[in-house]
């Protein structure tokens, strides 16, 4: 079984502890009481993650049908994916939104999709260099849609943005032009960390100011225990999401969710002392001293 979670509170016995530092690590001291939370022991990956994808474009949860049902000639598709908002080290290639695009595109071809574009939904963070999209979506994929077809979402440029409704709450829902005028959007989603998900997707990712401005700002980071909780009350970012979300759907967008969960297995083998505690660190290296 895989060690549970631990909530560790310094006192006057912790040593320094690894933390994050711009693309790099350091050695910090914590002052006293701080409370550090070390996540559960990575589950397994899954062995075959192509059947596993293919198994659920074939399979959704819920009252979807099947992708490739929902595809066919002369129609507009729009592909959406995630961008790198968060900042842990680049995934092992092949990256999971490569492997998903590439079956996407796949089925949308052999329904006979021909206007098709892929966006990386940014909202208003900054944009990901070609490098990094090259990287994120693999070598076909880039060679093929690059630049045209292929790009960041420009949330800035009020001509691409189309202002679709308003929720019951007065907030304003503006996204992405050619999103909400496709005939059906596919949007590849990570999830990371609990803040993912659901209808923070495709109601923020690509969303313009003119909705963010309702759920990107203090009065609402104070009112949620956990950003993202999709409970009704416990997270007024996802509140607000949630009602974006269901003025879309009422404004006839037509939105294919896939969600992925990542395991917390952040690190390469060479590096796998990073996904260990501290003192398990401490402890190896002593082992393996004593074993030379």
């Amino acid at each position: 079984m895989p060690r549970p979670g631990f909530v560790l509170e310094v006192d006057e016995r912790t040593p320094p502890l690894i933390v994050h530092e711009g693309e790099g690590y350091r050695m910090q001291k914590f002052p006293l009481g701080t409370r550090v939370i070390y996540p559960p022991d990575p589950l397994p990956g899954l062995r075959d993650l192509n059947a596993q994808i293919r198994h659920a474009l074939l399979h959704p949860v819920g009252d979807s049908k099947p992708l490739p049902e929902l595809l066919s000639a002369g129609m507009k598709l729009t592909i959406a994916v995630d961008d790198i908002s968060i900042p842990l080290p680049p995934m092992v290639t092949p990256d999971i939104r490569q492997r998903i695009l590439e079956h996407v595109i796949e089925l949308a071809a052999r329904a006979g999709v021909e206007d098709l574009e892929i966006v990386v939904a940014t909202a208003l963070h900054r944009r990901m260099t070609a490098a990094e999209i090259r990287r994120m979506v693999g070598e076909r994929v880039y060679r093929s849609f690059w630049p045209k077809a292929l790009y960041n979402l420009d949330a800035e440029d009020a001509a691409n943005m189309t202002v679709v409704g308003q929720t019951d709450h007065g907030e304003t829902v503006q996204m992405h032009t050619r999103s909400v005028t496709s005939d059906l959007i596919v949007y590849v989603n990570i999830n990371l960390v609990a803040m993912d998900g659901g209808w923070k997707s495709t109601a923020i990712g690509l969303a313009g100011y003119e909705s963010l401005k309702h759920h990107h700002n203090v009065n609402t980071m104070l009112h949620s225990r956990s950003y993202m909780d999709p409970r009704p009350g416990r997270s007024a970012i996802a509140d607000s999401a949630t009602r974006m979300g269901h003025v879309l759907v009422g404004a006839g967008v037509k939105i294919f969710q896939i969600e992925t969960t990542l395991n917390s297995e952040t690190f390469p083998s060479q590096l796998g002392f990073l996904n260990k505690r501290e003192w398990s660190i401490v402890f190896t290296l002593w082992w393996c001293l004593r074993l030379s």
